[in-house]
C-alpha cells in the first residue's frame, strides 16, 4: 500500500512539474494559426500566408494559415478568434473592410479590440474601358459636373475603401457620379469592361490582369505619386485637382492581428518576427511583383491607421444610411 502510494505521489509530481515546465516556457512554445477573414486565394489569404512564411524563419514554432469566412464584414472569422484564449496562439488575418463590422451589425466590438500588424496594401486608381471616350481624369471630371449623377461608376460595395476614394475624388473635384454598388471588386471591374459603367475605383493589384491585357484603361492614381506602371506613367489625381489631400490617400490595411489584451512577451516576439520579415528581400520582391506597398505598421502606429479608417468608414456607412448601429453609440469619432 505505502509503496503504491509512493509511486502515486512521484507520478503526480512529475506531472506537475512539467506543466511547471511548460508554463515557465517563453512564448512561442507551440505552433501558431491564422485564421483569415476573406477566402482563399484572395489579397488579405495571399498577403497573410506569404508573411506568415516569411515570419516562421524568425520563430521556433510553425503557423499555419486557415479560412474563417462569412459574416457581416468579415465577422465570422474575428468572432471565431475572439473566442480563443488571448495568449497569442491565435491571430486573424484581416483588412481594413473588417472596421464596418460593428456599425452593420457583425459584432459590437470597436477594433481597438485587436493589437494589429499592418504589411501593406494596393493604391486605388480611376480606370474606363479601353474604348471609353474619356482618356484623362479631367475629362471625366468635366462630363460628370456637365451632367451631374448621369455617368455610372463601380467601386465595390457602400463604404468600402474603393467606395470612399470615389466620394473623396467627388468632393475634392466638386463632381457627382452615378455610384453603382457591387460585391466586391472583381465584378465591378466586369462591370466597367461590360460597358455597364463608365468607370471603375478598385486597386493597382485587382486591376493589373485587366491593364496589361488591353480591357481597362488607367486614367489617374487616388495617391500623391505617380505610378509607372507597364512602361506607361498614370498620373496622381493629386496633380489636376488642388485640396485633395483633405480627402485622400485611403489606403488599404491589410494585414493581421491578435487580442490588444494578449500578454506583453506575444506582442513583443510577434513584432520581432514580423520586422525583419518585412525587412527581408523576399517581401520587397513579393510586393513588387504583385503592386502592392509595403507599410511594416504594428501596434500603436498601426492601431492609430485603423481607427482613421474605422472613423470614416463608419460614418460614411451611417450618412449613407447603410449602418444598422448609430457609430456615436459605439464611441466611433467622427472623422
Amino acid at each position: 500500500m505505502r509503496r503504491t502510494f509512493l509511486k502515486f505521489g512521484a507520478a503526480a509530481a512529475i506531472v506537475l512539474g512539467a506543466g511547471s515546465v511548460a508554463s515557465a516556457q517563453e512564448y512561442p512554445f507551440r505552433d501558431i494559426t491564422t485564421a483569415v477573414v476573406w477566402g482563399a486565394g484572395g489579397g488579405t489569404d495571399s498577403i497573410n500566408r506569404m508573411i506568415m512564411a516569411e515570419m516562421e524563419k524568425h520563430l521556433p514554432v510553425s503557423i499555419s494559415v486557415t479560412n474563417q469566412t462569412g459574416g457581416v464584414a468579415g465577422s465570422n472569422g474575428m468572432v471565431y478568434v475572439m473566442n480563443q484564449p488571448d495568449d497569442g496562439y491565435t491571430l486573424v488575418g484581416l483588412s481594413e473592410s473588417n472596421v464596418t463590422a460593428s456599425v452593420q451589425g457583425g459584432w459590437d466590438k470597436k477594433f481597438e479590440f485587436w493589437h494589429p500588424f499592418i504589411v501593406g496594401g494596393s493604391p486605388d486608381l480611376i480606370s474606363v474601358p479601353t474604348n471609353s471616350p474619356y482618356n484623362t481624369l479631367q475629362e471625366l471630371v468635366d462630363a460628370a459636373k456637365a451632367a451631374p449623377g448621369s455617368i455610372p461608376a463601380a467601386a465595390s460595395g457602400s463604404g468600402s475603401i474603393h467606395h470612399l476614394n470615389l466620394l473623396a475624388i467627388e468632393n475634392g473635384s466638386g463632381s457627382k457620379f452615378k455610384f453603382v454598388p457591387y460585391k466586391g471588386s472583381a465584378p465591378g471591374q466586369e462591370a466597367a469592361i461590360a460597358g455597364e459603367v463608365a468607370l471603375v475605383v478598385t486597386s493597382l493589384a485587382e486591376q493589373a490582369p485587366l491593364i496589361k491585357g488591353g480591357q481597362l484603361k488607367p486614367l489617374a492614381m487616388l495617391t500623391p505619386d505617380a505610378v509607372t506602371f507597364e512602361g506607361k506613367d498614370i498620373p496622381s489625381a493629386f496633380s489636376v485637382y488642388d485640396g485633395l489631400d483633405k480627402y485622400l490617400p485611403l489606403k488599404q490595411a491589410i494585414g493581421f492581428a491578435i487580442h490588444a489584451s494578449a500578454p506583453d512577451d506575444a506582442k513583443a516576439k510577434l513584432t520581432e518576427a514580423f520586422n525583419k520579415a518585412i525587412a527581408s528581400d523576399v517581401v520587397a520582391k513579393w510586393a513588387k511583383a504583385n503592386n502592392y506597398d509595403v507599410s511594416g505598421q504594428s501596434g500603436a502606429e498601426a492601431s492609430a491607421t485603423f481607427a482613421t479608417l474605422e472613423s470614416n468608414f463608419a460614418w460614411t456607412l451611417w450618412n449613407l444610411k447603410a449602418a444598422k448601429v448609430d457609430p456615436a453609440k459605439l464611441g466611433i469619432a467622427k472623422p
